[in-house]
Order: C-alpha cells, then sequence, then structure tokens
C-alpha cells in the first residue's frame, strides 16, 4: 500500500486542508515542496557518508554556512562518489593494484604538481592584497614541498616517475584547464583573453583557486578515506604509505587552508563571478573523475559492474521499486491529496453521468482514518512475525513470514476501495501529478544512461505498490523514459474518471517477487540473466534477496530489523567492493550469486550509477 514513513508525513501535512479549485502544476507543487520537506533523513540523499565511519569526520560534513568551498564540496559530492567507484581506486583500497599502474599514477601525479604549482604562481603575480599573495605563496611552496616528498617515498617502490615519459590525455586536459585558467582564459565561462586590465586580473587568484581547491580536498578526503580500510587488514597494505601521506595532519590542515583562502578570495565579487567559480568547480571535479577513470589498469575489477558484461551472451535485468526508492514521497499520499484538492473542480463541473464524491473533509478524514489504521496495524505485524531470537539465514523460512504482511496489504488496499477514497479521481490530473513528481536525485539519469547504451543489452523494470500505474508512467515519460516496463496496480476508470476501484496486481510482497520471477521467465534462455534489485522497504526484501545483487537504498529501520532476525545481512557497498576486489585475481572471477543472504546498502542514486555503469 504505502510506507509507514510516509504514512507520518501524510498526516502531518493532511493537517492543512487547503483546498484548490483547480489541479494545476502551480497548485501542485506547494504540495510537493512541503512532503519533502517533512521527509524524514532516510528519504532525502543525505551528505557523503555511507563509505565508512570516517567519512564522518572530513571536512565535507562542515555547516553549510562556513563558506564557498564548503558548499562547493557538498553540492558536488555526486562527482567524489564516482572518484571513489573508480576501477583505479577501488583496486588501490584493495592493496592488490599493480605496481605498473601505481608506477603510471605516480608519474601522472608528478606532472599534475609541477603545473599545480605553476597555476599557483600565475595567481601569485595577480594577487593584489598582500595577505592574499602571502597565502599563494605559503601554498605554492607547501605544493613544491609535496612534491619532493613525493619524489622521495615513491623511491622505495624502486620508481622514478621522471622516467615514465607517457602522459594521460586526461592529466593533459586537466593540467591545461588549471593553467588557462591561472592564465585568464577561462573557455566555456568567459572569452579567451577577456581579462587583460591589471583590475580584471585582480580576480583570476579566486578563480585559480576555484579550479585548484577541488584537487586538493578530494585527495585528502580520498586519502583518509583509503587510510581506513588500509588499517582494517593486516597492517601489509602496499600503499598504505601513500595514504598516510596525504591523510597526515599537514596536508589536511593544508585543505582547509586552501578552502579558507577561497573563500576570502571571493568576498568582494559579484554574485556572476561566483558563478564562474562554481563552474571552474565543478568543471574541475568531472576532470577528476576523468583523470581516475583514465588510469590504465593491468588487472580484472569488480567496477564498473557491466565491465564483465558481455551482451553478445548476456542479458543485465534491473529492478527497483517505486515509491521511496525512484520518489522522494510516497506516491499513496500524493494519489490521496489529489482526491482531497480537487473535489470543489468536480463538483463544480459535475453532471449526472459522473460518478459523486464525498466532500474534501469528508475524504480528509477519510484519509487520516485509513492511514492511522495502517500505521498501528504495520507495527503489530510486523512484531507478530519476528522470531523469538535472531537465526542463520534461510529464504524458505522469510518467504512464510512475509505471507503475513502480504495478507496484511492487502487488506489495506481493500479498505481504501470501500473507503471511495480514489472515486471520481480525474486521469489527466493524476498524470500531470506525476509529471510534477521530484525523483530521488540522480535516478533519472542512471535510467537514462543504461537505456542509452544500445549495446548493453538491459532492460529495467520497475516493480510497485503504486495504486496507479499511470502516475508512474507520467512521473518517467516527462524525463524521456517511456521505455521503462512498469508493474504496478491500475486504477479502474469509466472514461477518464476513477470508479475508485484498484485493479490489483502487485499488493504484497509475495506478488512483486512473482513478478520478479515471471519477467525473468518471459525471456528467452538463450542467455545469462544478471539481475540487480533496487528497493527500500520489507516489501521488496524477498525481490531484492532474489536478484544476484540486492541494493538498498536509504535507511528503512524496520526493513533492517526484519532482515536481521532472519539472518540478512547489510553491508555498505563501497567496503564490499573492496573486500571484493581483494579477493579478485587474473584466475578468478567476480561472479554474484542471489539467495547468499547479502544485501549492499547505499544512500544515493550515484553509487547505484558508479557501481553498476561508472561515470
Amino acid at each position: 500500500m504505502f510506507s509507514v514513513d510516509a504514512h507520518i508525513l501524510s498526516s502531518h501535512h493532511n493537517q492543512n486542508p487547503t483546498v484548490t479549485s483547480l489541479l494545476s502544476p502551480i497548485q501542485l507543487a506547494p504540495l510537493f515542496s512541503t512532503q519533502r520537506s517533512l521527509l524524514p533523513p532516510m528519504a532525502i540523499p543525505p551528505k557523503l557518508t555511507s563509505f565508512s565511519s570516517s567519512s564522518s569526520t572530513m571536512a565535507a560534513a562542515r555547516s553549510l554556512e562556513e563558506g564557498l568551498a564548503s558548499r562547493y564540496w557538498l553540492k558536488f559530492r555526486r562527482e567524489t562518489i564516482f572518484v571513489m567507484y573508480t576501477p583505479f581506486v577501488v583496486s588501490l583500497a584493495a592493496g592488490n593494484l599493480k605496481i605498473e599502474s601505481f608506477r603510471h599514477f605516480l608519474a601522472q601525479d608528478s606532472y599534475f604538481l609541477k603545473a599545480f604549482a605553476h597555476a599557483c604562481e600565475l595567481a601569485e603575480e595577480c594577487a593584489d592584497d598582500d595577505d592574499a599573495k602571502l597565502a599563494i605563496t605559503k601554498l605554492r611552496k607547501g605544493v613544491l614541498q609535496g612534491l619532493k616528498r613525493h619524489n622521495s617515498f615513491v623511491q622505495e617502490w624502486g620508481i622514478d616517475p621522471s622516467k615514465d615519459g607517457t602522459i594521460n590525455s586526461a592529466t593533459v586536459k586537466y593540467t591545461d584547464f588549471l593553467l588557462a585558467t591561472a592564465s585568464g582564459k577561462i573557455e566555456g565561462v568567459t572569452d579567451p583573453g577577456k581579462l587583460v586590465t591589471p583590475f580584471e586580473r585582480t580576480k583570476l587568484p579566486a578563480y585559480t583557486l576555484g579550479a585548484l581547491t577541488p584537487c586538493v580536498r578530494l585527495y585528502a578526503f580520498l586519502a583518509k578515506e583509503l587510510l581506513t580500510h588500509a588499517n582494517s587488514g593486516d597492517g601489509s597494505h602496499p600503499y598504505k604509505k601513500w595514504f598516510a601521506s596525504y591523510s597526515s595532519e599537514g596536508f589536511q590542515a593544508a585543505a582547509l587552508q586552501t578552502e579558507d583562502l577561497l573563500d576570502k578570495l571571493s568576498v568582494p565579487l559579484t554574485g556572476e563571478e561566483l558563478d564562474i567559480i562554481e563552474k571552474l568547480y565543478h568543471q574541475a571535479m568531472k576532470l577528476e573523475i576523468e583523470f581516475f577513470n583514465l588510469q590504465p589498469l593491468a588487472q580484472p575489477t569488480v567496477v564498473p559492474l557491466i565491465k564483465e558484461h558481455n551482451p553478445v551472451e548476456d542479458r543485465l535485468v534491473i529492478f527497483s521499486d517505486f515509491d521511496l526508492t525512484c520518489t522522494i514521497v510516497d506516491s499513496s499520499a500524493i494519489l490521496a491529496e489529489i482526491a482531497i484538492v480537487t473535489v470543489p473542480k468536480a463538483d463544480q463541473a459535475q453532471s449526472e453521468t459522473q460518478i459523486a464524491r464525498m466532500s474534501s473533509a469528508e475524504l480528509r478524514n477519510s484519509w487520516n482514518g485509513i492511514s492511522t489504521q495502517y500505521t498501528e496495524e504495520y507495527e503489530q505485524c510486523i512484531e507478530s512475525i519476528l522470531p523469538s531470537a535472531k537465526g542463520e539465514f534461510n529464504y524458505e523460512v522469510l518467504c512464510k513470514a512475509i505471507e503475513q504482511i502480504s495478507d496484511f496489504e492487502r487488506r489495506a488496499n481493500a479498505r481504501v476501495i470501500e473507503s471511495g477514497l480514489l472515486k471520481g479521481l480525474n486521469l489527466e490530473d493524476i498524470k500531470r501529478a506525476g509529471e510534477l513528481l521530484v525523483l530521488q536525485n540522480g535516478c533519472a539519469s542512471f535510467f537514462q544512461k543504461i537505456v542509452k547504451n544500445e549495446n548493453l543489452n538491459a532492460n529495467i523494470h520497475i516493480i510497485s505498490y503504486c495504486w496507479c500505474a499511470d502516475l508512474i508512467r507520467s512521473s518517467f515519460s516527462s524525463g524521456g523514459l517511456d521505455v521503462l516496463n512498469i508493474h504496478a496496480n491500475e486504477l479502474s476508470f469509466e472514461g477518464s474518471i476513477c470508479t475508485g476501484e484498484i485493479i490489483r496486481k502487485v499488493e504484497s510482497p509475495v506478488d512483486k517477487v512473482e513478478a520478479f520471477h515471471n519477467i525473468l521467465k518471459s525471456y528467452n534462455t538463450d542467455k545469462k540473466n544478471l539481475t540487480v534489485y533496487i528497493g527500500d522497504t520489507i516489501g521488496d526484501l524477498l525481490c531484492l534477496l532474489q536478484a544476484d545483487v540486492g541494493i538498498v537504498i536509504g535507511s528503512s529501520p524496520s526493513l533492517r530489523r526484519v532482515g536481521g532476525h532472519f539472518g540478512v545481512s547489510f553491508l555498505p557497498l563501497f567496503p564490499s567492493l573492496i573486500k571484493k576486489q581483494k579477493q579478485y585475481t587474473d584466475e578468478s572471477s567476480s561472479k554474484w550469486k542471489g539467495q547468499s543472504g547479502t544485501l549492499y546498502t547505499v544512500t544515493t542514486w550515484a553509487e547505484i550509477q558508479a557501481f553498476i555503469s561508472g561515470w
């Protein structure tokens, strides 16, 4: 039916009985924004904290009010995720990165540091403030000292970066970007050569820091994060010293000082000039992704998932829940609110042939009663299926327990039909609401990336409890995703007016897993299926466990509680990939298998895309 968390939101929102006479995008927008503001933290992509406990101590978690650099770092955390999930970084974290690849990386790093120092020198020349000039000078000297330390400790691996003359195109692209910015040739933002007068050139230090700061902060973040994973092993990690160098107190302090300098240099700039810095910062982050993505590897890796996918022999089948997995608000609350706010519209235009509707007040009272009863009985149902003690994972035992939830969900839907809550809904209003529905950040872009890759041989299926599949279809079609396969309930209509009946197709966990199996049976057996299921609640649990890769987005307490009692393990995805990479050799395989009892947790769709398809 709907999630308990969504019910809590809707009951809060229902305290505001504003009624509109027409259902338009303008009138629905406040509804959705209000619902969004009431969502619990699990429903909104949080800050970048999913990789390990150390992330919460990073500068990325600093208050948004502290400065421009901190805001940009948080705003572009998606790009940080894509760096983390590159094959190079995952192999580096695992410690089985081939030394040849690391040697090449250090050569690129040395080349980049020299360009970094030169960019600082150019910025220093343009600074018109003594304090700023001194700070940039200190930054440049710090880079040069870092270059010396860099060259000294790599000798322990028998590496001479200067002898590796092959520079990646991504490295050249990044260094060219830095030096062009520092020279006043900011492509795509201002016309090359525009910053020529002495006054205009005083802005170059701020622009240059906008391009440099992301690199410093990213390295500080990466090193500290990866050092955590290196420390969790037996202490023999071959690249631990490199992590320690960039996670040292000195480098972490330098990262903060660089961000503070960007903040100070940005104070006198106009809004348009701050926009330029933001674009430079974002461009630098994207270039970092390219830089790490193009590091050559001489070994197999577990990321991205499609890397081992052979479209000729294999079929990638991606399944996803909809409510609070793809969306930030539950669809049942939306449909109920549409029913409530459109009553006056129906009353004004009602003819003898139209379906009679309850008043707005009656509908709201009905919805509040249904929601309250659902929540109370749901909690009771959860309590009743939990075993007295936690046991080992057994899928069959779990299925029997989940069947009780299925019975509960069917009874809940029957109450909705009997209430007449949905009677008289207009199909056009539903579709319009779907077009306005806000999806989780990164959800649509991930689906689009999969769909647009014609050589991938992939299919996407949405399996949902949603009462109205038309709502789902319109939410995706507005973003150009008409090709997604939707499996959900349907509303019964006479013409374009809902009769109040729900054509019940998928209304329980058992229905979902049955749909999952039927979809796979519909495919020819000439190809192997690699299945991924993405979900967020107990209703998805059986499907999550049946898929080769089950990904839980968000942090539903009830899902973890029930799963934990039945022996299901919930593991953060990134550390799990590092562990899997450690076990992955040239002779082995990274096969994924369903019914293992292990599910992988993420906080954002960016992690899902980074893992499955990469940048």
